[in-house]
């Protein structure tokens, strides 16, 4: 499985990415947690592996209307890349499937311990310092105000993050920990998560 991965990284380099918070370092990083959850948890690499580098090779904008469709997009193109590229063939179905199941816009239960495990790696990077970033870079990409002038933290009005980046925290990060399918995960995206809460605690003394 090793020796794929450098066609991996190169059949990504042709892709451009939906925006700057999912690019090739979105995909190095998800790779990266992907494998250590998977020697935790005692999964199949070589299914948890090709699934992690090729969960984004469709990209489609967050505000894109088939955003929905994008794993299942993903997950052909994936299986038909793996099947040029001769990857062994009794591992495709369980990667197609971790790929469909890792979206959370698609909302497909993941099925096999690989599935969950490609699904908290990629849920993992929308955490911590690193999912502070990339929401604001995704606020920012979509031209959105970054909060509420008179409400910033939602206390007395709906949540919005169709117009308000700070918001997203709210509506969908916040709640990722409770999504998370494997025990080693769950305890890192708990660890994430209050570095989230800590940043806008400091964010509220500022504005």
């Amino acid at each position: 499985m090793q020796a794929f991965e450098p066609l991996f990284a190169q059949f990504l380099q042709g892709i451009t990415p939906s925006d700057a918070a999912h690019d090739l370092q979105h995909v190095a990083r998800v790779v990266k947690t992907a494998k250590r959850l998977c020697a935790s948890e005692s999964a199949c690499a070589e299914v948890v592996v090709p699934a992690a580098w090729l969960h984004d090779c469709v990209a489609l904008a967050k505000d894109d209307p088939q955003r929905h469709l994008c794993s299942a997009l993903a997950a052909d193109k994936a299986i038909a890349f793996l099947t040029e590229v001769g990857y062994p063939e009794q591992y495709l179905a369980a990667i197609h499937h971790a790929i469909l199941a890792h979206s959370y816009s698609a909302g497909i239960a993941p099925e096999t311990l690989e599935a969950k495990i490609v699904q908290d790696a990629d849920r993992l990077d929308a955490l911590g310092a690193i999912g502070v970033v990339r929401c604001l870079q995704v606020g920012t990409s979509l031209g959105r105000a970054l909060y509420h002038s008179e409400d910033p933290f939602c206390h007395s009005r709906v949540v919005d993050d169709s117009r308000y980046t700070l918001d997203h925290f709210k509506q969908k990060l916040f709640t990722l920990a409770d999504t998370m399918q494997t025990a080693s995960a769950k305890e890192e995206a708990e660890r994430r998560t209050r570095v989230m809460q800590d940043f806008l605690a400091q964010l509220a003394e500022e504005i």
